[in-house]
């Protein structure tokens, strides 16, 4: 959705500030058509199925936030699992002979500094990096290349290759992540839902008009506040809210560009 890629701010004010105002405007433009005794008269019936379909859509709406939640949390932990991976690889590096170290050692700093400045923004977009593919496919070749003499080389580069596929798998599951959670038809449920849930509270009547514009816009106020968290956070990897390669950085600040393990 376009309005994840939008500042925080501008974002709020659209999904919960412009559409509070217009449900709020609805009670009195309802009541200038219909009478008030007529609405009186919907109160009783219009009350039962409005507590049946403010409960569903509450339960509808609880269940988005939790899942969006959940993701954002699991992008984190995603994050956080490639970073040590990485970081351990770095460490088993000094089983190899020294030639062969190195390039290792060079094709991971390629791969968490193409990570950093390219892939996390391309992420943005739903898009990857070539780049970081590339260094990731010569850190698979370099330590494929390598030839077991003995058993502790042996284990050295299966616990490598274990890393790797971390680190392969850690990658993939973020680049799922960034093109977002909740899928299309759920967003026509959810703005839908909202938009007949604050309509129906247009149909009631009560004596004071302005009393009753408030609670529309108190219960407009709280379901667009909703959307609007489902909206922040759809995205782990996107907008102003989203992980961080916060993981990626330390553990370049800490082994990259030529410093050894």
């Amino acid at each position: 959705m376009f309005l994840s890629t939008l500042p925080l701010w501008l974002s709020a004010i659209i999904l919960v500030g412009l559409t509070t105002l217009v449900a709020m405007s609805g009670p009195a433009l309802i009541r200038r058509r219909v009478h008030l005794d007529r609405l009186r008269v919907n109160n009783e019936v219009a009350g039962f199925k409005f507590a049946t379909v403010g409960v569903l859509y509450a339960v509808l709406l609880a269940f988005a936030v939790i899942v969006v939640w959940e993701k954002f949390a699991e992008g984190e932990r995603t994050a956080a699992k490639e970073a040590g991976a990485i970081a351990t690889l770095y460490r088993l590096s000094g089983g190899l002979d020294e030639e062969t170290a190195k390039v290792f050692r060079e094709n991971l700093t390629d791969y968490t500094k193409a990570a950093i400045n390219e892939e996390w923004p391309a992420m943005e977009q739903g898009r990857d990096s070539a780049h970081v593919r590339q260094a990731l496919d010569h850190a698979y070749a370099t330590v494929l290349g390598v030839r077991s003499s003995d058993e502790r080389s042996r284990i050295v580069l299966s616990e490598m290759l274990r890393e790797l596929d971390l680190v392969t798998q850690a990658r993939r599951d973020r680049l799922i992540a960034a093109v977002g959670t909740v899928p299309s038809v759920l967003w026509l449920v959810l703005f839908g839902g909202a938009v007949l849930t604050i309509s129906f509270t247009f149909f009631f009547g009560t004596q004071n008009v302005v009393v009753q514009t408030l609670m529309t816009g108190m219960l407009s106020l709280l379901i667009f506040a909703g959307l609007f968290v489902i909206v922040a956070i759809d995205r782990p990897f996107a907008g102003s809210v989203k992980v961080q390669p916060e993981a990626l950085q330390k553990v370049y600040e800490e082994f990259g560009e030529g410093k050894h393990p």
